[in-house]
């Protein structure tokens, strides 16, 4: 039995990032993993093998489309699916090993197995005590259920299987069409098989600003992404090999049936708290299945604190990993902070999508007085350069001060791109602030200053 400060269920991008920051601030902490790899969902069955399928794909399309644009001509580019795989794996591996060496060197103990609360202050790991003056839970999240659709790992898969198919499949279909589906059915659409994204709602990626969704279905499309909208599944029937999926226009009411080989169910995910032993000693929970917290993420249980997928919030790394740091030095007795009204979301299509702040539609209903600026990629240099003129920068300001409330890009390096209005908005800046700052040329940057310069007297290559 060991005696700790701190003790993290969890190594996803939440728990470990606690870890290292509770050890960093001098306290005495272990991390509880059962997966039998560091990193989570993110690392080990979610961002970054997705991340690596959808850079292979995205190289397979520029050399299918574009290179010969270029003066690159030669053999056409053939698809290796089982080296593309030992590359996701190695990714990962990568990244699973870094984090091992970041706990050694932080001095962070790695209690490898599942934990288990037994008592305020108690943790059995696989049959072994530990006791720590402070937990916390970081378990994350798992893939929700459909009913009447059965998840095998095979031909009905959760976003877990879709990355480790054994074959691109001739004919996919996506429940779904939100970030995870759209994401995955993109890879597999560019890798040669027929995708149809099958959504309950009028509308992809729910919670986006809808200009930017519209514009996100309408390129998919384009690739030839098939995208059925207020479609309500009713059920998938599978085969070892096949599977029939039925669904119910929303409007029409026609029942409607699919085939594919696989079935992606990207229908979101719910936090995983089996076998915590956390509402056997008193444990609170929300109506949605969540862990409750106050502000400071203290559970009703005093030590025991809880981050992450498994509390209310978006379902993001980022997000988790700003809570573990939060509360590490809230233990710490530091003052822990995090923002959540800069928080950035990303989609990791072709082309990016990213936002922060508000939507436009989030403003209207609050009744606030705003400005948009939006400036084109089409006038972007750099961009047309790399044939990614697709997209916009869309800029949301407050009309009478002209602080910054959001921002919705779609376009090349979206993701990171997002961060320039992240770190203004932290800082309460103005879109004249964004405008009067030099931004180099060129690059896709420029586009965001244009979008600023739109919020004033006008952007100067539109």
């Amino acid at each position: 039995m060991s005696d700790y400060d701190v003790i993290i269920i969890g190594g996803g991008p939440g728990g470990y990032v606690c870890a290292i920051r509770c050890a960093q601030l001098g306290l005495k902490t272990a991390c509880v993993e059962g997966r039998g790899a560091l990193g989570g969902t993110c690392l080990n069955v979610g961002c970054i093998p997705s991340k690596a399928l959808l850079h292979a794909s995205h190289q397979l399309h520029e050399a299918q489309h574009n290179f010969a644009k270029m003066g690159l001509k030669g053999k056409t580019q053939s698809v290796d699916f089982k080296q593309m795989q030992a590359y996701k794996d190695d990714v990962i591996s990568q990244n699973t090993a870094g984090i091992e060496f970041l706990f050694k060197k932080n001095k962070v103990d790695y209690l490898r197995g599942w934990g288990k609360i037994t008592a305020p202050g108690e943790i059995s790991v696989d049959g072994e005590v530990h006791k720590a003056k402070n937990i916390v839970i970081a378990t994350g999240s798992e893939p929700s259920s459909l009913p009447g659709v059965e998840v095998d790992e095979k031909v009905v898969v959760t976003s877990t299987g879709a990355l480790s198919l054994p074959k691109v499949p001739r004919k996919m279909i996506v429940i779904g069409a939100g970030v995870i589906g759209l994401e995955l059915g993109s890879v597999y659409q560019r890798l040669g098989a027929e995708v149809t994204v099958v959504e309950f709602l009028d509308h992809v990626t729910p919670g986006m600003d809808s200009e930017i969704a519209k514009t996100l279905a309408r390129t998919l499309k384009k690739q030839g992404l098939k995208i059925i909208l207020n479609a309500a599944v009713q059920k998938v029937e599978a085969t070892k090999t096949k599977a029939k999926l039925t669904y119910e226009g929303r409007k029409k009411g026609n029942v409607e049936t699919l085939d594919a080989d696989v079935v992606l169910v990207a229908t979101g995910r719910k936090p995983y708290t089996e076998g915590l032993g956390f509402t056997e000693i008193g444990g609170v929970m929300t109506d949605r299945g969540q862990i409750q917290t106050s502000d400071h993420w203290q559970t009703n249980i005093p030590g025991i604190y809880a981050i992450g997928d498994v509390i209310t919030g978006p379902m993001l790394a980022h997000k988790a990993e700003d809570e573990g740091m939060a509360v590490a030095e809230e233990i710490a007795g530091k003052h822990g902070h995090v923002n959540y009204g800069v928080i950035p979301g990303v989609i990791y299509t072709a082309p990016e999508v990213a936002s922060v702040g508000k939507t436009e539609e989030q403003l209207k209903e609050e009744g606030v007085d705003y400005k948009v600026g939006k400036f084109s990629f089409m006038g972007n240099g750099r961009a047309k350069a790399v044939f990614m003129g697709d997209g916009f920068v869309k800029l949301l300001a407050d009309k009478a001060t002209d602080r910054i409330l959001g921002c919705h890009l779609i376009g090349p390096a979206a993701g990171d791109l997002i961060h320039e209005i992240c770190v203004a908005m932290e800082f309460g800046a103005s879109a004249q602030d964004i405008a009067l700052t030099c931004h180099a040329h060129p690059t896709f940057s420029e586009a965001v200053r244009e979008a600023a310069l739109a919020c004033g007297d006008g952007a100067i290559h539109a």
